[in-house]
C-alpha cells in the first residue's frame, strides 16, 4: 500500500491572539505576505488566512484588505490559500464571507456549529495593552456566542461552494458538529473527499485530550467511512503534542501563529515558519512524508489556482 503523505496547514494570523500578546504576530499585510510565503517555503501546502487592520491589529474582514496580500502570495507561492469564513465571533455572517466571495479560493474554513468561543481568560495574562480594542475583544467573548446556524451553514455552502467551486476545511470544535456535517453530507450538500479539521483546546469547545482526539476519529470513522481525511489544530501549549498524534494516527496537521504563539515550554515562535519547521521536523522522524501543494489538491479535490478570483 502506497503510504499517504500528510498535508501541513498553516493558519497565519487569525483573529484569537492580539499584537500585545506577540510582538511576531503578522499584522499589515506586508508581514501577512511574508510570514504566510516563509510557512509555505518551509513546507506548508495549504495557508490558511486571515485579515487584520493594518493600523491597530484589530481582526477585520475588508476584502481590500485581503487583496492586499491575496494576489502577492499566490504569485510567490503554489501553496492552497485557504481563506477564513469564521473570522471574528463578533463579526456578521455576511462581513465573514466578503473576503471568500470576491476571491473565489480554492478553500474555505468552514465551522460547523454554534458555540461559545471563550477568549477572556487572556484578560489575566497582561496588566497593560498597545490597544484598546484588545481587551474590550476578550471580554467580549465572555458574553457572545459564535453563531454558525444550520442556515448560516448552508448560507455558505451554497454561496461559496455551488457558486464558487470552494470546496472546505469543515472545522469541527465537538463531536456534535461531525454529525452536522453527516446531516448536510446527507441532504447532498457537500460530498467527498471531505477535510475534516479537529479542533481542540478552545474554552467552549471539546478539550486537547488524547482521549478526545481518539473519539472524534472513531465518531468520524463510523460517519463518513473512507470518504473522508482529517487534520487537527490544537490551541496553545497542546498544538505541538495533539498534531503529533494526529499524524501518527494517519492524520493531518495544522500549526502557526493563529492556533498558538508559542515553539515550545516558555519560548514565544518568532514566525510561522519556525511552527511549521518543527513539526516537519516531527513528521519526519515518524517517516512520514510531507504533501506538496499540488498533492494536496489532488488529495483534497481542489479547483487549482487558476480558477480563483485573485
Amino acid at each position: 500500500m502506497a503510504k499517504k503523505k500528510v498535508i501541513i496547514t498553516c493558519a497565519v494570523t487569525g483573529s484569537v491572539h492580539t499584537p500585545t500578546m506577540s510582538p511576531y504576530l503578522p499584522v499589515t499585510p506586508d508581514q501577512i505576505t511574508a510570514e504566510a510565503i516563509a510557512a509555505a517555503e518551509a513546507g506548508a501546502s495549504i495557508l490558511h488566512l486571515h485579515a487584520r487592520n493594518p493600523e491597530n491589529g484589530r481582526p477585520s474582514a475588508d476584502p481590500n484588505v485581503f487583496m492586499q496580500f491575496l494576489p502577492r502570495i499566490k504569485q510567490a507561492t503554489d501553496a492552497v490559500i485557504n481563506i477564513s469564513t469564521g473570522g471574528s465571533s463578533l463579526m456578521t455572517l455576511d462581513e465573514r464571507l466578503a473576503a471568500a466571495t470576491r476571491a473565489e479560493p480554492e478553500m474555505c474554513s468552514l465551522n460547523m456549529g454554534s458555540m461559545n468561543f471563550g477568549l477572556y481568560p487572556a484578560l489575566d495574562r497582561f496588566t497593560q495593552w498597545q490597544h484598546e480594542w484588545e481587551p474590550q475583544l476578550l471580554e467580549a467573548t465572555r458574553s457572545s456566542i459564535f453563531k454558525n446556524t444550520f442556515a448560516d451553514i448552508e448560507d455558505i455552502l451554497i454561496r461559496l461552494g455551488e457558486g464558487c467551486g470552494t470546496r472546505f476545511e469543515f472545522e469541527c470544535y465537538d463531536v456534535g458538529h461531525l454529525y452536522t456535517l453527516a446531516h448536510f453530507r446527507d441532504r447532498g450538500l457537500v460530498a467527498g473527499p471531505l477535510f475534516i479539521q479537529f479542533v481542540f483546546g478552545v474554552l467552549g469547545g471539546i478539550g486537547a485530550d488524547p482521549e478526545n482526539l481518539t473519539h472524534m476519529k472513531r465518531i468520524a470513522d463510523k460517519l463518513f467511512g473512507d470518504s473522508y481525511s482529517f487534520s487537527v489544530l490544537a490551541a496553545g501549549r497542546h498544538q505541538m503534542p495533539m498534531t503529533t498524534m494526529a499524524a501518527a494516527m494517519g492524520g493531518n496537521v495544522r500549526v502557526g501563529l493563529e492556533d498558538s504563539l508559542m515553539l515550545g515550554r516558555g519560548e514565544l515562535a518568532k514566525s510561522n515558519a519556525d511552527q511549521v519547521k518543527r513539526i516537519r521536523d516531527v513528521l519526519e522522524a515518524l517517516s512520514l512524508d510531507v504533501a506538496t501543494p499540488n498533492e494536496a489538491r489532488t488529495m483534497l479535490g481542489l479547483k487549482g489556482s487558476d480558477k480563483v478570483a485573485f
